[in-house]
């Protein structure tokens, strides 16, 4: 079943959607993922230096203190449910993440799913559970091997920009199909369904798309 999941890697909702979304198909058997990471920039003005993360959440949001912490306990007791350990005290700022989706988008194109996949979890974890800087080429070189991309090609494509232009226009795309915030998830190129939704929510809607004819 074809997937088109619709991210950023330094949103936590999206790390909560993937998870929930993989632990729903696990529930149903003899159901395949065929899953392709698409980009989606929360920030693609940020400067490589990031900025801190109460600052950035209270200008982008005015969220309070107290409405931060209250968040952030949600946001860890769903992750633990799902076995993703978010480690909010790892993290002090929030970074740009262009360079981790020209990472993915090579990641698809030349290795397929399964590794931009890997990759993406490795992001996600570098990122809310090691407290890394997933805009830093060094951070995001060793990702990549580490997933079993090839290190020649993904320092040549660090020290550039190719597939930035691809990112970009993947992200007009989906901003011309109205979608404005993550994570969004397509199934089968036909259901939408956004945000961190539980994973009773994905279920019903995978099982729903298996039950309709394959489209013409």
């Amino acid at each position: 079943m074809r997937i088109d999941f619709i991210s950023d890697v330094v949103c936590p909702w999206c790390a909560i959607g993937l998870y929930s979304l993989e632990a729903a198909a696990a529930r149903i058997p003899g159901l395949t993922l065929d899953l392709h990471f698409h980009p989606f920039e929360l920030n693609p003005t940020m400067g490589p230096e990031g900025q801190d993360i109460e600052e950035h959440l209270a200008e982008k949001y005015g969220a309070s203190p107290a409405a931060l912490a209250g968040t952030r306990q949600a946001i860890r007791e769903r992750g633990a449910a799902l076995g993703f350990d978010f480690r909010m005290e790892a993290r002090s700022r929030i970074y740009n993440t262009r360079d981790a989706h020209r990472l993915l988008h090579w990641a698809d194109e030349a290795h397929g799913g399964a590794v931009q996949r890997t990759l993406k979890v490795a992001l996600l974890k570098a990122y809310f559970t090691d407290g890394r800087n997933v805009s830093d080429p060094t951070v995001l070189l060793d990702l990549a091997t580490a997933a079993g991309l090839p290190e020649a090609e993904a320092r040549e494509l660090l020290a550039g920009q190719r597939y930035a232009a691809e990112v970009e226009a993947a992200e007009a795309e989906v901003q011309a199909q109205g979608i404005h915030a993550v994570p969004a998830i397509v199934v089968e190129q036909r259901h939408l369904i956004q945000g961190g939704q539980s994973v009773e929510v994905f279920e019903k809607l995978l099982r729903q798309a298996m039950a309709e004819p394959a489209a013409a």
